[in-house]
């Protein structure tokens, strides 16, 4: 297996919505096809941007089997397999019958529970141990209430050979740095955090998993191959998305990010409760906010 098909920019993919609540499946194939024909490495399904939390199990098979039929094969996928209760998420990986159409698992460090690094290190064994594809580990303390701490994850990255990859979305560029100067060379670190890729990008980071690459493709993954690359364009760019950037998460995530592509007439602008849609002053903001990035594409 090569890790770079995982380097550059991920997708994670949003679930668009009929106004009926049930999943929009026509807008679903459209979004995967703007994606990969817009330049796209990777997408990363059932993420939280993918509001997975509130997919029945037949919902998240169905979503899983249009993306899998829309990319055929196209783009590596990667699929979210997360959870507070080991068992459990071992249970769905061993049910799971199309690990022969999916790349890798994503795998959200377990919350609430706040367990102990020693938990957590026991968490992601058990699932290495049953995924029959790598597994990236996911660090997003600020929703899940458990910080992985470098020592863990360069544990995690030395031990269990299947686990490949962080996603580091934990804001703390000394723990990221820490990461990349002693992590084994096989194993990468991501980024979880739009607005800190480019700066990622310069220290070491492989690349990223996006949410505003859903409503900016082509131009988000311009940056960060300009980035990868070391092209002085991308800070630019970088400073370019800035503003929008923050302004996506200001009201959740993705109910920015959907009131772009809405805007794009891509999807309706739906979520699932206990998700709202942005208000309506923000949603001015992102219309003039992504009109500033289509005059400079």
């Amino acid at each position: 297996m090569t890790l770079n098909k995982f380097e550059g920019t991920g997708i994670a993919i949003i679930t668009p919505f009929l106004d009926n609540g049930d999943v929009d499946f026509d807008s679903l194939h459209k979004l995967v096809d703007f994606q990969i024909t817009n330049g796209v490495n990777y997408l990363v399904v059932l993420g939280t941007t993918g509001e997975a939390a509130t997919l029945s199990k037949d919902e998240k098979a169905a979503v899983i089997n249009a993306i899998i039929e829309t990319n055929n094969n196209r783009v590596p996928l990667v699929v979210g397999f997360g959870g507070n209760n080991t068992r459990e998420v071992v249970e769905q990986i061993n049910q799971f019958n199309s690990f022969d159409k999916i790349d890798a698992i994503l795998s959200v460090a377990p919350y609430y529970n706040k367990p102990s690094q020693e938990g957590i290190f026991q968490h992601y064994k058990e699932i290495a141990s049953a995924s029959p594809v790598p597994v990236i580990i996911y660090n997003v303390p600020g929703r899940t209430g458990v910080n992985i701490n470098a020592d863990t994850t360069i544990r995690i990255a030395n031990e269990l050979n299947n686990v490949i990859a962080v996603k580091e979305a934990s804001g703390n560029m000394e723990q990221i740095m820490q990461i990349i100067k002693d992590k084994p060379d096989h194993f990468m670190l991501i980024s979880g955090d739009d607005a800190l890729t480019y700066p990622m990008i310069q220290l070491g980071a492989s690349g990223v998993i996006s949410v505003i690459g859903n409503a900016f493709p082509n131009e988000f993954s311009s940056m960060v191959t300009q980035a990868l690359e070391r092209k002085s364009e991308a800070l630019q760019t970088h400073y370019h998305f800035f503003d929008i950037i923050k302004a996506i998460f200001e009201e959740g995530n993705p109910a920015g990010v959907k009131a772009i592509l809405h805007q794009k007439e891509i999807i309706l602008n739906n979520l699932r409760l206990p998700l709202v849609p942005v208000s309506e002053s923000l949603y001015k903001k992102l219309h003039n906010l992504k009109e500033e990035i289509n005059s400079m594409a």
